[in-house]
């Protein structure tokens, strides 16, 4: 059900990363690279503190609800309640949570998927959320097979990841992810360029992008409407196939 919130195969969601040295300036950076995104046809931006604080999310989520027109999702990076807190309070459709299943020890994660387990019985919000997410540890002491298996009954959709930001999401760990997971939305979440649109989104439902629609091609580069541009089109070729 997740992916009927989009009218098209093959969603594209943009990260809005709020870098700046301002407040104002974060803000300013925030609409501006949103609506690239919106001009160029991605279905619909994660508004996430990756250079700025949770202050920055719920300054950027109240500005866009205000404007309009766009499909938000929002990761406030560890913090389960304030990514969903927000995403109600504005109207964003979905939160990411970076790891659902497989980061903490089996005593850990006892607390941890009974709050999972209250927010989703809650309900009014869809949670897309990462197993062997880049940058998390396996603590679980279970093969990945167990961790999919019980991430995919707290969230509504399955993000794989490489090993880091802007690096490649190994196309066979995709596989790997899908014979598990089967028909649930599998969302590729890092690494993805306009070369590898159709060998990745060809086997997953979506793509979450950041880096490669920087002028860098790095996370620290500004958003460049080119880059979108093109990484888009490569999505409109592929979704023209199907």
């Amino acid at each position: 059900m997740f992916l009927d919130l989009f009218p098209v195969k093959k969603p594209v969601f943009a990260m809005l990363h709020f870098k700046g040295d301002s407040r104002k300036d974060k803000l300013e950076r925030c609409l501006r690279e949103a609506e690239i995104y919106r001009e160029n046809g991605v279905d619909a931006m994660i508004v996430e503190d990756y250079f700025g604080d949770s202050d920055d999310v719920r300054a950027g989520l109240e500005l866009l609800s205000q404007r309009g027109g766009f499909t938000l999702g929002v990761n406030v990076l560890d913090n389960w309640e304030l990514s969903w807190k927000y995403a109600k309070e504005y109207g964003a459709k979905f939160i990411q949570v970076d790891s659902v299943a497989g980061h903490l020890t089996p005593e850990d994660d006892i607390p941890y998927g009974e709050m999972i387990d209250r927010y989703m019985k809650e309900g009014g919000m869809y949670v897309i959320g990462g197993v062997r997410f880049k940058y998390k540890p396996v603590c679980s002491g279970n093969d990945v097979e167990t961790d999919l298996r019980i991430g995919m009954k707290r969230c509504h959709a399955i993000a794989v990841t490489g090993e880091g930001t802007g690096i490649d999401s190994p196309t066979q760990k995709i596989i790997d992810f899908r014979k598990t997971v089967g028909d649930f939305p599998l969302v590729v979440a890092a690494g993805m360029t306009p070369d590898t649109v159709f060998e990745k989104l060809s086997l997953a439902d979506a793509a979450i992008v950041g880096s490669t629609f920087k002028d860098t091609r790095k996370d620290t580069g500004d958003v460049c409407a080119a880059h979108v541009k093109e990484f888009m089109d490569k999505v409109f070729e592929l979704r023209a196939t199907l």
